[in-house]
């Protein structure tokens, strides 16, 4: 029973959310749609709670067995707890929470971007060991361009030098990054758009944990 009753719930709650959009005016649709909509977004947070615990029990387990590398998992799971306990009781937007994220995420996210930097710089020049083309050549100026452009150049400084050329050269560039970064969303938008076709058509059941 589950096989058949499962899909004709997700097929017909799907097609209200989708007629809740394309009819705005109907008020039943549209408070189905956002009844729906709310409670997938309450059911995601359950999901990655769950998702959250499990991370944390894997680490108190490899804590308790004494595996290598525990202090680092020890770290983890202590940074967990301050960090969820202190957006339960002091609030998300507390000065708290802000400092904690302009002290430990803002670095870490800032560390990430220099090592992706690195990466593209080295995979530049391994491709160039494999292929002596112009791409290969355009990859590789293309990358020291934007370097030049958005990394700071402590021994490089001067008023026309960061005036102008820069922004300039960042202006130009910034043309393609956006264009790029619209293709890679409008990508992700259809793909999106053909997997819901296919979980509302019932060729993909992803909720039959299967």
């Amino acid at each position: 029973m589950n096989r058949f009753l499962s899909p004709v719930i997700a097929i017909a709650v799907g097609l209200l959310v989708l007629l809740g959009y394309f009819l705005p005016n109907n008020a039943l649709l549209a408070g189905l749609r956002t009844t729906f909509v709310q409670w997938a977004v309450v059911l995601a947070a359950v999901a990655l709670l769950v998702g959250v615990f499990n991370l944390l029990s894997v680490h108190i387990k490899k804590i308790s067995a004494k595996e290598k590398g525990r202090f680092y998992s020890l770290l983890l799971v202590i940074s967990l707890l301050i960090t969820f306990f202190m957006g339960i009781f002091l609030g998300t937007d507390s000065a708290a929470m802000q400092t904690l994220f302009d002290s430990v995420i803002l670095p870490v996210e800032s560390s990430l971007l220099a090592i992706m930097v690195v990466t593209l710089i080295y995979a530049a020049i391994r491709l160039l060991r494999h292929r002596n083309d112009l791409m290969a050549f355009v990859f590789l100026g293309t990358v020291l361009i934007i370097m030049f452009a958005a990394a700071p150049l402590p021994f490089l400084q001067s008023p026309g030098l960061d005036e102008e050329i820069r922004p300039f050269i960042a202006s130009i560039f910034s043309v393609f990054s956006s264009s790029g970064a619209r293709g890679i969303l409008i990508g992700v938008a259809l793909g999106s758009l053909l997997t819901g076709l296919r979980v509302l058509i019932g060729a993909d059941r992803p909720y039959g944990g299967k």
